[in-house]
């Protein structure tokens, strides 16, 4: 795994993750044409608004949403993954907290599972039960309590690296 850490660290790598990862979550996922909002972006959801929301997708939106569930938001944890994990691993404080950078790697896992539960639900409308749909709400619940942990700790690991880098120019008279 460290070989892909170091993989995800590199510059070249960090840049063409975080393009797709934005190009993901601000152009592809808003405009799949489900009729309604993606149970993935809830906090959470009763069996009522599963329902509810199954039923607002309609035949096409939810089969849409099922292949897009089965394709795209496989691809999207692997971008999301390797840029949060590059982040941390490259500008993580010491080289002994380069592990750290398995916390994104856990959140995708847990994101797919979340995923593989959502496409259940969607292939076997009207036919879902409120145990299946408590189960997938519970993993976008614990998804949605996950992801600011690793992403703060990346944003936060590359602002100290900007501020380090910033002061050390500062010290060296601006070179």
């Amino acid at each position: 795994m460290k070989r892909y850490f170091e993989f995800a660290g590199r510059t070249r790598t960090l840049l063409v993750a975080f393009v797709a990862t934005a190009a993901f979550l601000f152009l592809v996922f808003p405009n799949l044409p489900i009729n309604g909002e993606m149970l993935d972006v809830k906090p959470g959801y009763s069996y009522d608004e599963a329902m509810a929301s199954m039923e607002e997708y309609g035949p096409d939106g939810r089969t849409t949403y099922a292949w897009g569930s089965i394709l795209l938001d496989t691809l999207f944890p692997l971008v999301y993954v390797t840029f949060f994990a590059g982040l941390i691993y490259r500008f993580r404080l010491t080289e002994r907290t380069w592990w750290l950078a398995f916390l994104p790697v856990g959140a995708g896992i847990w994101d797919l599972m979340e995923n593989v539960q959502i496409t259940a639900m969607l292939i076997g409308y009207p036919d879902i039960g409120p145990a299946q749909v408590a189960s997938a709400s519970a993993f976008t619940t614990v998804k949605g309590y996950i992801g600011p942990v690793y992403q703060i700790l990346g944003i936060g690991l590359l602002l100290v690296a900007l501020v380090r880098r910033a002061v050390n120019r500062i010290r060296s008279g601006g070179d």
